[in-house]
Order: structure tokens, then C-alpha cells, then sequence
């Protein structure tokens, strides 16, 4: 059993959530690096600190035998990442009610269903930290981004009330709330809402989606991410929110009037 301090990272194949587990080991920490296939993935043969687990956050069975076998090996858990998620994105009319609740369980509910599992532990330690990994799209909402959105704002909501009920057991509560990374979201965590016969929205949909794309491939990279990531889990300032790369985005809108912050937006990724 390691005597030093362990993260649990879930989502951790790729993008943000890899090169969180990889900053956590070069720290010295152990790493329960969670993701849904982990025979197939590399990541343990980057550091012995470390080990894969299979967990599926959509499935409460899943997340209660990852976090058993995590303490199992390690014997704590002082940080847990929640990282994992998707984007289903498209006009709203597109979306089938399938696709929309499949978006809420992985980006919502399986954070509800980490949380839970994980609670106990810290309640009984009376120590332990949250970090859920938000986005800037739950300050601020995208041309074809409602349901994504959606996910993220409660998300901040959730993480908020949890903020101020935690306190009480010294677990801390953060939200990580990036701007645009370049990560693979657009290629492998990325979901296309299209109806057939439904073409309203063709010209809106080709007109925006060039500089969504353009924006994400101008975002920084999931190490800026990562580092927010390790403040948020080892600092002592009581800060509940960061921004990686999105202060710029966010700011305005709690400044700009209303109809000026829409029509930003809709310059911005040609929304006409």
C-alpha cells in the first residue's frame, strides 16, 4: 500500500484528463486513472504511481467497484477528478430524447454517481477534495451547444450547493471551467445531432460550425488544464472557480448588456 497521496481521474484515456493523471504522477501522487476500456490504453506504462481502472460513470455498479478497488491499492482517495463527459452538439430539433439523456448521464449523472460513491470515505476522514471539470459553456452558452450547455450550467449549480454542504466534513469543492482546448473532443468526444428530412438548419449549421472549429483548434492545450487542475487539488486559497483559457470568454458576460453579449456571439461564430 503507497503511504502518499492518491487522485482518482475519471475519463482519463485522453485529452484533459490524461495529461492530468501524467502531472499528478510527475508530483509524486498516486494515480487511480479511470476510463471505460482500459485494456486498450497505454497511460499505465507512463509512470508506476500509475494504475487503470474500468469505470463507466454511467453505471452506478461500475463507479462503486472502481473506487473500492482504487482504495483497495492505494488505501485513500484525497482528490477525485471528475473529468469525464462528451458533447452532443446540433440544433436542438436534431436531438433525439435518447441522444439528450445519454448527454445528461455521462456529463451530469455520472458525476452525481463518482460523488456518491467517493463521499463516505472523505465523510469518515473528514478531508478530501471535489473537482469537477466544467466548462467555460456553463458560464456562457454556443450556437449549437444548448444541450451541452445544459449539462454544464447544472453542473455548476450542483457544485456550488455541494460547495457549502461539504464544508461542515472539510471536503473541499472546485469548478474547472476551461475556454477552448485543443483536445481530440471534436474527433473522438464529439456527437452530431442530424434528423433526417429536417434541413431548416443547414445554412446555420454551415455557417457556424467552420469557426467553432477554427476556435478549438486556436485553444490551448489540456496541460494549461491539467495545471488548473493541480492548483485547484493543493492550494489553500478558497477559490471555487477556474478558468483556463476562458476568463476573456466569461467576463463579458456579466458586464455587456444582454442583446450586445448575444450579438457578440453571433459575430463571433457567424450565429446569423
Amino acid at each position: 500500500m503507497s503511504t502518499g497521496k492518491t487522485v482518482l481521474i475519471t475519463g482519463a484515456s485522453s485529452g484533459i484528463g490524461r495529461a492530468t493523471a501524467e502531472l499528478f504522477a510527475s508530483k509524486g501522487w498516486n494515480v487511480a486513472a479511470t476510463m471505460r476500456t482500459p485494456e486498450t490504453n497505454d497511460l499505465g506504462s507512463v509512470s508506476d504511481r500509475i494504475a487503470l481502472f474500468r469505470l463507466d460513470v454511467t453505471d452506478q455498479g461500475s463507479v462503486d467497484a472502481a473506487v473500492r478497488d482504487a482504495l483497495a491499492r492505494f488505501g485513500a482517495i484525497d482528490v477525485v477528478v471528475n473529468n469525464a463527459g462528451y458533447g452532443l452538439i446540433g440544433p436542438f430539433e436534431a436531438q433525439t430524447d435518447a441522444q439528450i439523456r445519454k448527454q445528461f448521464e455521462c456529463n451530469l449523472f455520472g458525476v452525481f454517481n463518482v460523488t456518491r460513491a467517493v463521499l463516505p470515505h472523505m465523510r469518515a476522514r473528514q478531508q478530501g477534495r471535489i473537482v469537477n471539470v466544467g466548462s467555460a459553456a456553463g458560464r456562457m452558452t454556443l450556437p449549437l451547444y444548448s444541450m451541452y450547455s445544459a449539462t454544464k450550467w447544472a453542473l455548476e449549480g450542483f457544485s456550488e450547493g455541494l460547495w457549502l454542504e461539504l464544508r461542515q466534513h472539510n471536503i473541499k469543492v472546485k469548478i474547472i471551467e476551461p475556454g477552448m482546448i485543443r483536445t481530440d473532443f471534436f474527433d473522438r468526444s464529439r456527437e452530431i445531432a442530424k434528423k433526417p428530412g429536417l434541413t431548416g438548419y443547414d445554412t446555420f449549421v454551415d455557417g457556424v460550425m467552420p469557426n467553432i472549429k477554427a476556435w478549438e483548434e486556436a485553444g490551448a492545450e489540456p496541460e494549461m488544464v491539467a495545471r488548473s487542475i493541480w492548483r485547484a487539488s493543493t492550494g489553500f486559497w478558497p477559490r471555487l472557480r477556474y478558468q483556463p483559457n476562458a476568463r476573456l470568454a466569461v467576463w463579458p458576460r456579466g458586464w455587456v448588456p444582454g442583446h450586445l453579449y448575444v450579438r457578440l456571439i453571433r459575430r463571433l461564430f457567424n450565429a446569423w
